[in-house]
């Protein structure tokens, strides 16, 4: 920067012209206010310059400021080129401005550019990240020439709308692919929830002898791997990030430490947490902070949280669930009442709908089921089904029937088809000895033809996902897997104690 002002101050005083070459020079730093600078001194800039400034701001923002040197290029007499517009629809998208993504899709059709398949790409790209999909897929369908990164645009758009068949239907018409199109399904479906996909995806992009997934790949399946529990893909996922450099990137290292956390290798997920001391940002305390607390390792969740504090990071409000969630696995009730009164207090972050969750469950778990009660009622926003249902778990576990008929009241008006609300108040009821309860809910259940889903399981093994359900046949090797269920049960019947036929058991499974 300093040699760059001191070859601008030499050829000032020597009357040669190089601004150009230094606003470009500043450019690449980026220097941008100081490049705009010496913009302004120019009397009349080219568009080549115009662009570059553009491409800029377009790129570091801010981004409105692209439009007003767009402004100022029209009122100059400088007439924008193609890659002009390339790089406004990117502003434009930025800004998620609808009324400028029109204005300048009709600037650009005047202009005669209609046949730049990188500005055609910019536009299809702008109307799909402001969820215009179907001006998008106008675009996309009258497009003569398409390259890689048309297809690209458009699939992303799909997939970040959660229109996922619609992405996989374009992505199976692509004529050729690279890792762009493979880590937008792949993103897609961990963003949308199909975890499932995601990793199936991932596995397929794996077969591909010439895709190497890149870093934005890696974090987009670690997730899919944490929700899953496949912990021997991520451990995979580990060495080839590590082997490739792409360990030094901040998101693939918190997407590994969240994945060993949530696969409840709690001592790996430390590991990772301490290496990437000196980089660590707020997701990475978050993601150790949970992880400890779901595992039941409370106390040293919130000497974490307190060290965090001492080091000068700023909690926020999913810095305090993962608290919140070790005082209710800890059963500290009174440490958990003055971390919620201190959220706002001491932090200024409202509790949100989770925090109250968080500590419905922290006073029912207690057995403070009054109290959890009159917190629900006390609550600024309405409680949905997850509150609710967490105090009808809490009455399950305490016996409490007058309370459970509440909450379940409140369940059946949020989620009147879902079947386990039902079940748990019936076998309330049972406990309790009400039988008539248990009658006058099984006819409820019958009169709104209310039936029980069946539960799922997964497994990993050999690096794939299975789903089963109870007595499935579906699987190829079910034969094998069934006989070897009676042989451990048959030993479990033989010993006569669960206990003693552990090692039995884990003889068994070894010999498959």
């Amino acid at each position: 920067m300093n040699r760059l002002k001191q070859i601008q101050a030499y050829t000032l005083r020597n009357g040669i012209e190089h601004t150009k070459q230094l606003i470009v020079s500043f450019l690449q730093i980026p220097s941008i206010p100081y490049a705009h600078k010496l913009f302004d001194f120019i009397p009349k800039p080219t568009v080549f310059l115009y662009n570059k400034l553009i491409q800029a701001y377009s790129s570091h923002g801010p981004h409105h400021q692209c439009f007003s040197l767009y402004t100022q290029m029209c009122l100059q007499g400088c007439s924008p080129n193609e890659h002009s517009f390339t790089f406004l629809f990117s502003a434009c998208a930025s800004l998620s401005s609808h009324q400028q993504g029109r204005m300048l899709h009709t600037h650009f059709v005047k202009s005669g550019f209609g046949c730049d398949v990188f500005a055609l790409t910019a536009l299809v790209d702008m109307y799909a990240k402001l969820g215009l999909l179907s001006l998008a897929r106008k675009q996309f369908d009258e497009m003569t020439v398409r390259d890689v990164p048309t297809w690209n645009s458009m699939i992303a758009g799909y997939a970040r709308c959660g229109d996922l068949e619609g992405a996989l239907e374009l992505f199976r018409l692509m004529p050729a692919r690279n890792v762009t199109s493979w880590t937008a399904m792949i993103s897609g479906y961990a963003q949308n929830g199909q975890y499932a996909k995601a990793l199936s995806m991932f596995l397929m992009m794996e077969e591909e002898t010439e895709m190497r997934p890149n870093e934005v790949t890696l974090a987009s399946v670690l997730p899919a791997c944490a929700n899953l529990g496949a912990l021997e893909v991520g451990e995979r996922i580990e060495v080839y990030a590590r082997g490739n450099g792409y360990f030094k990137n901040l998101y693939v290292s918190n997407a590994l430490l969240e994945m060993y956390a949530r696969c409840g290798r709690i001592d790996k997920a430390w590991g990772v947490f301490e290496e990437i001391d000196g980089r660590r940002n707020l997701c990475s305390w978050n993601s150790m902070i949970m992880g400890l607390a779901v595992h039941g390792r409370c106390d040293e969740a919130i000497e974490l949280f307190y060290k965090m504090l001492r080091e000068g990071a700023a909690p926020d409000d999913v810095t305090f669930v993962g608290v919140l969630l070790a005082c209710t696995h800890g059963g500290m009730v009174v440490e958990g009442q003055h971390f919620f009164e201190s959220m706002e207090r001491d932090f200024s972050i409202a509790p949100k709908l989770e925090h109250y969750g968080c500590m419905v469950d922290l006073l029912g778990r207690a057995g403070e089921l009054r109290e959890a009660h009159d917190l629900i009622l006390r609550m600024p926003m309405e409680p949905d089904s997850v509150v609710w249902g967490t105090l009808l778990g809490a009455c399950s576990f305490h016996g409490h029937v007058e309370l459970a008929e509440k909450a379940a009241g409140a369940l059946f008006e949020l989620e009147p088809s879902n079947p386990g609300n039902y079940v748990i108040l019936s076998n309330i009821y049972a406990t309790a000895g009400r039988w008539d309860g248990v009658a006058r809910l099984r006819k409820l259940m019958k009169g709104g033809k209310i039936t029980k889903a069946a539960g799922y399981s997964f497994i990993e093994e050999g690096g794939h996902i299975h789903k089963f359900i109870v007595e499935d046949r579906s699987h190829s090797r079910s034969d094998e897997i069934y006989a070897l269920l009676d042989e451990v049960s048959m030993k479990m019947k033989l010993h006569g104690n669960v206990n003693d036929s552990d090692s039995e058991i884990e003889t068994a499974c070894l010999m498959v």
